[in-house]
């Protein structure tokens, strides 16, 4: 019986050893950290993998998340240079990058982030107007990130960017920006219409403009092309002139025929429109001769 029972306590202390050492085996899971103290101190960082605590004497002080963090922070009242005083709720994106300065750095790190955050953004807002606070995120945005980045060192934080997600001014105050863009867009569209109307006036313009230089130039055209027909007519009809007077030269005619010809050209300009007609007195004389050999030839022809 003595030796049952000596088994039976052994197995029992084995089984709790057993348990003790399966309830201190920790695995640290991926991109997380657990921070280790011993009696009392920091004793380690654990980081991802199987690790051994001893039992009694260490214990896991803290849990951090190294993932990137994303806090929203309620809006902060903030007054501007001008007086004008709005409401900003801002946006912190964080990383733990040293676990033993988070736990130990500061007792309450969200709150403390949270508390720089609101004065911070109090001392940059102060400096600018309300215009300015409007136009400016990016601005200070970079100013509160590098603030935060620098007072969050000590406690193992790292700000890897600040955005503000909502500026919020009185309701008068946008009343009025509501006013003033309405304003805006009625003067732009009233720029644009103007300036629809300025370039169908212009448009019209050009429009007649090129009409009445197509007419002008179609005007000119007919009378180049009339003056070409004209000068071509002239020169024609000196040639014809020319070319009879070469023939008649070449003909060698006699001064009665010449006489003749000039009488010929007489009767053609009378053209019996003439009331009065100057002739010289040579081609008079031919004329007399023509009229008695005109005379001479009646007769015959009469006796016939």
């Amino acid at each position: 019986m003595p030796g049952i029972v000596g088994l039976t306590i052994l197995g029992i202390i084995l089984f709790i050893i057993l348990i003790v050492i399966i309830r201190n085996v920790k695995i640290v899971p991926q991109a997380h950290a657990y921070v280790i103290e011993r009696l009392g101190a920091y004793n380690a960082t654990w980081g991802t993998g199987l690790h051994l605590k001893i039992p009694f004497i260490d214990r896991i002080s803290k849990k951090v998340s190294l993932k990137e963090q994303v806090v929203d922070f309620p809006p902060q009242p903030v007054i501007t240079r001008d007086n004008v005083t709005m409401q900003i709720d801002t946006v912190v994106y964080f990383e733990i990058t040293d676990p033993k300065l988070y736990t130990y750095g500061v007792e309450y790190p969200l709150s403390a982030i949270e508390n720089l955050t609101a004065t911070t953004l109090r001392n940059i807002i102060g400096d600018l107007e309300l215009d300015n606070t409007l136009t400016s995120r990016d601005t200070i945005n970079d100013k509160i990130r590098i603030i935060l980045d620098e007072a969050t060192d000590a406690w193992g934080i790292k700000v890897i960017r600040v955005e503000l997600k909502n500026i919020l001014p009185p309701r008068e105050i946008q009343d009025a920006m509501e006013k003033q863009m309405k304003a805006e867009r009625e003067r732009r569209a009233r720029i644009l219409d103007a300036e629809g109307e300025k370039r169908s006036q212009i448009l019209v313009a050009e429009g007649l403009k090129e009409s009445a230089i197509l007419k002008a130039d179609a005007v000119k055209e007919q009378k180049i092309r009339e003056a070409q027909g004209e000068a071509e007519a002239i020169l024609t009809v000196q040639k014809a002139n020319a070319d009879a007077l070469k023939m008649l030269n070449e003909a060698a005619p006699t001064d009665k025929i010449i006489q003749l010809k000039s009488l010929e050209a007489f009767g053609k300009a009378a053209d019996g429109k003439a009331t009065k007609i100057i002739i010289p007195s040579d081609i008079q004389g031919l004329a007399g001769s023509v009229t008695a050999v005109k005379e001479i030839w009646n007769a015959d022809s009469e006796k016939e």
